[in-house]
């Protein structure tokens, strides 16, 4: 089994749930799906309030676009088949060649489709053949039932041609958004070096810091419904220009969102086509980008109340601290300082629906964030959004994260260990078929990959949380080298090659630190880190080392990344401090880690 799609095509067949079959439907049941999705998101526009000239939508204007973009650069044949051959191989039924055989002929092919590329960009005009999108129902969840529509949720498939040509434009685009420094500065979503780790840091860090400085915070998690789909072209349009498009570049967007046609396809079954007059496609590359282009002016609005949030694409979450003095009781809530949080709701919500975005109040999830005594000190019981009174929680999910009220993570910890056993008892079956080679990669993909995702933040837990991971880990070791329950594991994980848990968080910790000194980290993160200076000409002594903030609780404090990192980063030898590729780095944090793990 040396093929590796061939060997996860065949674990997925064997360990995932079964998914009821769509085959043999009629075109009556297509369009019945057709009509489900699209009657969801025609409600939710009618109930909404839209106008094309929203109070909010002006603030745009503040915009500053030193050099506007006019047109779109013509692309070069090399570029267009390095970006071929870095996307995944999958095709559309839209397609005339499978996307496989265009990627094996890409010399002979790559001029035909450099040149209808530079057509488009250059007219500003995108082909009607590539404005179609095909859904495919996808059931939500296996254990729903497959016979209710609105248990399906509509995925898109577009033509192999038409990706290629907006990973053109998308490049354009987020080189022109970099120039004039028009990104929001705390959405993490579809930008180069932001990820959701970086967003979690952040924001736990500042949740960390405020608990260490004796207060509470309240999280809110906002929920948008189908925000994809219901978006205005007209409003969008307006967006790109206060951004500084125009000419061919501004055109070439028009074309993009007039014309657009979709249809459900299942098996030989087809529904009837339908225009697509709003929302941006997903399953596009330029889908997210816009969506978050849209976005734009809901950083202002949060901005002027002063309260500190974070956005990921549509995950929106904000975060106050709360005033838990004598003087602030349930009663007089309203006139704390957290009532400034009522009122920047209201304003989310008057913005979201002026520009045909539904907020969800009843899936808005609400918790507070501190050491126990300040969470029982605290008056608020619930939260209202758009209408709905939302009780605390005590756990809630962030970005595939489990945050607690302590930060503690221990209900992420539960489910990792949960999930991670699942499939090591399901590896352990098959690995008397598997080599080696094809083992380790299903171990890192269905564990590793797992153990490793935003581990930034178990930075600081207590080694009873961590050996729990690790016993993970281990356990992964033995079935990988067939090795016996009770033998050591210690030299396996050596020969792995593999650096414990607790030494992989540092890593990354560590890596993220690097980023920010030598990188290029979001400006988000690299805010947190300040270079140590010292009056005395001692260069040596205080050389790439970091300024260690005064923190009182180990459970809090300590744990945040602003303090952390700095632990972690001037603990580093001078060599590995000073500044170098980050590929280097990387080599030499590793080598430096694993020998001081199994060799001191």
């Amino acid at each position: 089994m040396g093929n590796s799609k061939q060997l996860f095509s065949t674990i997925n067949h064997l360990l995932k749930p079964r998914v009821p079959s769509l085959n043999g439907i009629n075109e009556e049941r297509c369009n019945d799906f057709m009509a489900s999705f699209k009657t969801k998101t025609d409600l939710i526009r009618t109930n909404l309030t839209g106008n094309t000239n929203p109070p909010m939508q002006t603030s745009n204007t503040q915009l500053k676009v030193s050099k506007p973009l006019k047109c779109f650069p013509e692309v070069t044949q090399q570029k267009v088949e390095d970006i071929i051959r870095k996307m995944r191989s999958s095709t559309c039924a839209l397609d005339p060649f499978p996307t496989a055989l265009v990627k094996a002929h890409i010399p002979a092919i790559g001029p035909m489709i450099t040149k209808v590329i530079n057509q488009s960009l250059q007219a500003g005009h995108v082909p009607v053949s590539l404005k179609t999108v095909i859904i495919r129902p996808l059931l939500k969840k296996t254990t729903l039932d497959p016979d209710v529509l609105s248990n399906y949720r509509p995925i898109s498939n577009l033509p192999f041609l038409s990706k290629v040509l907006e990973k053109v434009v998308a490049t354009h685009l987020q080189d022109h958004l970099k120039y004039n420094n028009l990104f929001e500065k705390f959405q993490s979503g579809f930008r180069p070096a932001h990820s959701t780790e970086t967003a979690l840091v952040r924001v736990t860090n500042d949740l960390l810091m405020t608990a260490d400085s004796g207060s509470p915070s309240l999280l809110i998690l906002l929920d948008l419904s189908a925000a994809f789909d219901t978006i205005d072209h007209g409003i969008l349009l307006d967006r790109l220009k206060h951004i500084g498009l125009t000419d061919a570049a501004f055109a070439w967007f028009q074309s993009y969102l007039t014309g657009r046609t979709e249809y459900i396809s299942i098996g030989s079954a087809k529904s009837q086509s339908y225009a697509l007059t709003y929302g941006v496609p997903q399953g596009s590359v330029l889908g997210p980008i816009l969506f978050t282009l849209y976005m734009l002016p809901l950083g202002q609005i949060i901005n002027q109340h002063g309260i500190p949030f974070h956005c990921y694409a549509d995950d929106i979450q904000l975060y106050i601290r709360i005033d838990t003095t004598s003087s602030c009781t349930a009663a007089s809530f309203p006139s704390s300082s957290t009532s400034i949080l009522a009122d920047c709701l209201d304003e989310i919500k008057a913005w979201m629906e002026s520009n045909f975005l539904q907020l969800n109040g009843a899936k808005t999830e609400v918790m507070l964030i501190g050491t126990p005594h300040q969470i029982q000190s605290s008056p608020i019981a619930s939260v209202t959004v758009s209408g709905h009174t939302t009780p605390l929680t005590t756990t809630v999910t962030n970005l595939g994260i489990k945050l607690d009220q302590q930060l503690n993570f221990e209900s992420h910890i539960k489910h990792l260990c949960k999930i991670s056993f699942y499939h090591l008892r399901n590896i352990a079956k098959l690995r008397p078929t598997l080599t080696v080679s094809d083992a380790e990669k299903l171990v890192h993909a269905f564990v590793s990959s797992r153990l490793d995702y935003c581990n930034a933040l178990f930075i600081g837990l207590p080694n009873k949380s961590l050996q729990r991971l690790q016993y993970i880990q281990n356990s992964a070791a033995r079935i990988l080298k067939r090795v016996r329950k009770h033998e050591h594991i210690t030299p396996v994980l050596q020969s792995l090659h593999w650096l414990p848990v607790s030494v992989r968080i540092e890593y990354k910790v560590s890596l993220l630190a690097y980023q920010c000194i030598h990188g290029n980290a979001p400006p988000y993160l690299k805010e947190l880190l300040t270079p140590q200076t010292s009056s005395r000409s001692l260069r040596s002594a205080n050389s790439n080392r970091l300024l260690l903030p005064r923190t009182k609780l180990s459970t809090m404090g300590d744990r945040a990344f602003c303090s952390a990192a700095p632990r972690l980063w001037n603990a580093l030898p001078d060599e590995l401090r000073a500044p170098q590729s980050i590929d280097s780095f990387k080599k030499g944090l590793k080598t430096f880690l694993f020998r001081r793990t199994y060799h001191s």
